[in-house]
């Protein structure tokens, strides 16, 4: 078989087809934390538990006004968890992620 030689160069795009988002403005910010409750939340990440209790203890020592709450998310990174998010609208008024490392 001869190869041929073309002039033509198929060229694919990279970006795919962008999927429409919708901006979500961060919550306000509270002036005080006292009296309020914050939950900590483990994404269920390497590290996540330990960095998370660490700061559980520095409000405990430094801030024990505040109402401090640790939970994990259930399921992997990925999986939603809306029992947890439904809990936290309810009963909680901050809430922190992490992922550790």
């Amino acid at each position: 078989m001869k190869n041929q030689k073309s002039d033509a160069v198929n060229v694919l795009n990279p970006r795919g087809q962008p999927y429409q988002t919708h901006f979500v403005p961060m919550a306000p910010r509270h002036d005080t934390l006292d009296g309020k409750t914050v939950y900590f939340v483990d994404l269920r990440f390497l590290g996540g538990y330990t960095l998370l209790h660490e700061m559980i203890g520095w409000f405990n020592r430094n801030m024990p006004q505040v109402k401090t709450v640790f939970r994990e998310k259930v399921g992997d990174y990925f999986k939603d968890d809306p029992e947890l998010w439904a809990e936290i609208k309810d009963k909680g008024d901050a809430m922190v992620t992490g992922i550790g490392h």
